[in-house]
């Protein structure tokens, strides 16, 4: 209020001196007509109409008119109008000079109004496009108030939403707007605004149906471009709500696909062990007479096919504890090797008709990771190898260092992944679909071995050509051991 004043009294100033100005030109140094005069005032005129608004252009019409009298009309030096026709010179020239006042107002009201119109349009533009480029469009309702208030200008900026009851606001310090006063908004179809606060209340309307109410608080914006923000802000609301409906049925979807790919996996891997199992107990119950290496190997089939069902369950197991982000790491600095020779021990049967290749240097640094997890990471890898290569065929383990990542590698020499099978290899329960029932598995090792190097803050992927073998890397970031 202080600036408004002061500026005020800073025009109504230089209103003053410039009249001073002509009087002191013409009166002083130049001796012209009084047509001259009238007009150069009239140019000051026109001048402050045309920046500074209407009141200070009459108050210089005014001021030009006493002047004009006094200095130039005879008898100078005098207020006194001498002659009749100066009566009317004077009359004409102040009329001339609040008209004109008038005229440029009016033009300069114009042209701010389109100025204003022009750049809302912008705005509107530059809003619109922010909403249709955002990605997800569900987060899209908690970044729109922060798009309004930036986008406008303003404040601050609040968005109330009915079939939530959910209030959102450009930051958690904007309070202007109350939660009730919102509510109120949105079950009315009109423009609220306070002038003492500055706020300015619209509701959301999704055709006729009033579905929620903007709050802004700063600089006013024209009803107008409030109704087409808030239809904006309606058709984001209403896209939000289609993909949200969307993503549950997606959800549900992808959920029936794992339930009905984990009962085919489990199934499929149960029946072997438990047909071998029974077989063996039957064959112990009906044979009394078998000798003791006979009835040795019966019991060791049982013994190997409680050990793969073991394993079954504990894969399950693990894949639900990563699954619920359950995890939890011991991390603790190790070479790769270490890890090496832990998952080695684990797969001795599986890798016994496949020749083995370490290609593990010796200057390799140490990394922080959770070594039994880590192993079990190469372990899938190894047991994956040895399952899709051909008996006889050798596999490689090598690791190196790779800017500042350790790169630990499993190639094999089996029959490759093609490219549509790349994107989904580590997805939980995929298999090969041609190897899907030639091999055994479940297809949950590759996903575990997925979730446990991310859990270290690394990354796993697969290059492969068809017929020449696949190479399976996960990478590890070696900035954590500084940590």
């Amino acid at each position: 209020m202080q600036r408004k004043l002061i500026r005020s009294i800073v025009r109504y100033s230089i209103s003053t001196a410039s009249a001073a100005v002509i009087v002191a030109v013409y009166f002083l140094r130049l001796h012209v007509n009084e047509t001259t005069v009238a007009l150069t005032f009239l140019i000051g005129i026109l001048l402050v109409a045309a920046n500074w608004g209407l009141r200070h252009s009459i108050y210089l019409s005014i001021l030009s008119a006493a002047a004009f009298n006094f200095f130039f009309l005879p008898p100078v030096l005098t207020f006194t109008v001498g002659d009749g026709r100066n009566w009317v010179a004077l009359l004409a020239f102040l009329v001339t000079g609040i008209v004109a006042s008038q005229l440029a107002e009016r033009a300069r009201r114009e042209a701010k109004i389109s100025r204003r119109r022009q750049l809302e349009a912008e705005r509107l533009y530059e809003f619109s496009q922010q909403m249709l480029v955002t990605g997800n469009v569900i987060d899209l309702l908690n970044v729109l108030p922060q798009m309004i208030a930036v986008t406008f200008n303003l404040t601050g900026a609040a968005v109330y939403l009915r079939e939530r009851d959910r209030i959102y606001r450009s930051s958690p310090n904007y309070m202007d707007v109350t939660a009730a006063e919102l509510r109120d908004a949105a079950f009315t179809r009109d423009h609220h605004y306070d002038e003492a606060r500055a706020v300015t209340l619209v509701p959301i309307l999704l055709g006729t149906r009033p579905i929620g109410a903007v709050g802004i608080t700063g600089n006013r914006t024209s009803p107008e471009a409030l109704d087409a923000v808030c239809g904006l802000a309606a058709i984001a609301i209403e896209r939000a709500g289609a993909v949200e409906t969307l993503t549950r049925v997606q959800a549900s979807r992808e959920s029936e696909r794992l339930r009905n790919a984990l009962l085919d996996s489990v199934a499929h891997e149960l029946r072997t062990p438990l047909t071998s199992i029974t077989a063996a107990v039957t064959t112990l119950r009906s044979e009394p007479s078998l000798d003791a290496e006979q009835s040795g190997e019966m019991l060791q089939v049982i013994e190997e096919e409680a050990a793969r069902l073991d394993r079954l369950v504990g894969q399950a197991m693990e894949m639900a504890e990563l699954d619920a982000n359950d995890i939890k790491l011991d991390l603790r600095l190790h070479s790769m090797r270490e890890a090496v020779d832990l998952a080695l021990e684990a797969v001795q049967g599986p890798l016994k008709n496949h020749p083995l290749e370490l290609r593990l240097p010796d200057t390799l640094p140490p990394v922080l990771i959770d070594l039994e997890r880590i192993a079990k990471v190469l372990q899938h890898l190894l047991e994956n190898a040895a399952k899709y290569s051909p008996e006889g065929s050798p596999i490689f383990v090598s690791a190196e260092v790779s800017k500042d990542q350790l790169v630990t590698s499993v190639a094999d020499r089996g029959a490759g992944v093609d490219d549509l099978e790349k994107m989904m290899i580590f997805d939980k329960f995929y298999r090969g679909q041609g190897q899907r029932y030639r091999v055994q598995g479940t297809g949950m090792g590759l996903a575990i071995a997925k979730a446990i190097v991310e859990a270290h803050g690394g990354s796993i992927d697969v290059t492969s050509q068809p017929s020449q073998g696949s190479v399976f890397s996960f990478y590890l970031p070696l900035n954590l051991s500084g940590r």
